[in-house]
Order: C-alpha cells, then structure tokens, then sequence
C-alpha cells in the first residue's frame, strides 16, 4: 500500500467533512471544496479522522489512494489555514497594484496588464514589487501564480522578471570577445 495513503487524515475542529454519493465535501472558516472520489480508493471517517484504502490489490489503486489522501488533506488544510504564493517583481519600473479583485502589472510592456482574481483566491499587494496570493484551493492559488509569473519570466542575464520569493535564479555570464 502507498506511505502516503497508509497515514489517516486528522480533521481539526471546525471543519466538516461529509462522504456522499461520490462526493467528498470539505467546509470550513476559509471556505467550502468538494471533489470527485476516486472509484479505486474507499474513504472511511471515523472519530475525526479519515482513512484511504484501496479497493482493490492493483497497483492503480494503490497509487490512488495516496493521491486521494493528499488531495484531500489539501483541501482541509485549505478551509482551515489557507494557501499563500508569494511574488516579486525585479526590475526598474517594474510594479503591481491591487485594487479589489483585480491585479494591476506594470512590467515593462507598452500597456499595463490586468488580470481579474477568481472567485475564492485573493490578492494582495504589501509593496509595489511584492504580490501575495491566497486561497484555499492549492491547486488554483499555485496555477494562478504560475500564470502571473508568465506574463514575464525572470531572463537569464540580468534577472529581471516576476520570479517567486523563494526562487533562485542563475544569472548566466555575458559574452566576452
């Protein structure tokens, strides 16, 4: 059986998770998610905790049961504590700006670029160069950032670009004659 899936899923007080015609819904203080349960993986609560086991012995199921737990982990953390990206603009003039539900980026184009937030993710700007994102679905908080991080990627040579705070960027070396 899968480490991961072995390992039962402790639901902190406050949080309801409920087990459903196929359903798994997770609500909480951050918010409410829901997924499909994987028809491999049986998914027990009992005394506040959640237990994957796999349906059967096939290694599909195996692997999905540990899938399964960490996905669902993630959404109680998710309704619990939240998720957070972290941002930061390198490069002279380069700035953000939030203004409710919509990121405002001024990132060395001809035109400023906006982009409006989904529902459920916030954005927050505490500096000019610093974008905070949060949510409580992992998955969409960390697409979101990847998407914000494309519109101008960190360049090679002088680093310049919207890069994550923990990111190391190496600088490659110029060309010499």
């Amino acid at each position: 059986m899968s480490r991961v899936g072995k390992s039962p899923v402790t639901v902190p007080a406050g949080v309801e998770v409920s087990i459903k015609d196929g359903q798994i819904s997770v609500k909480g203080t951050g918010g409410a998610l829901s997924m499909v349960q994987n028809p491999l993986v049986n998914v027990t609560s009992d005394a506040g905790k959640l237990s994957f086991v796999p349906a059967n012995e096939s290694r599909e199921a195996n692997a999905m049961s540990g899938t399964m737990r960490q996905l669902v982990n993630n959404m109680v953390v998710g309704v619990s504590k939240g998720f957070e990206k972290k941002l930061s603009l390198v490069g002279v003039g380069y700035k953000a700006q939030a203004q409710g539900a919509r990121l405002n980026l001024s990132v060395g184009y001809s035109h400023p670029v906006n982009i409006d937030m989904p529902a459920g993710i916030s954005v927050a700007t505490a500096t000019p160069t610093e974008i905070v994102i949060k949510g409580a679905d992992r998955q969409r908080v960390g697409q979101l950032a990847a998407e914000i991080r494309a519109i101008r990627p960190p360049e090679p040579y002088k680093g310049k670009g919207i890069r994550y705070v923990d990111e190391k960027i190496t600088i490659k070396e110029t060309k010499k004659k």
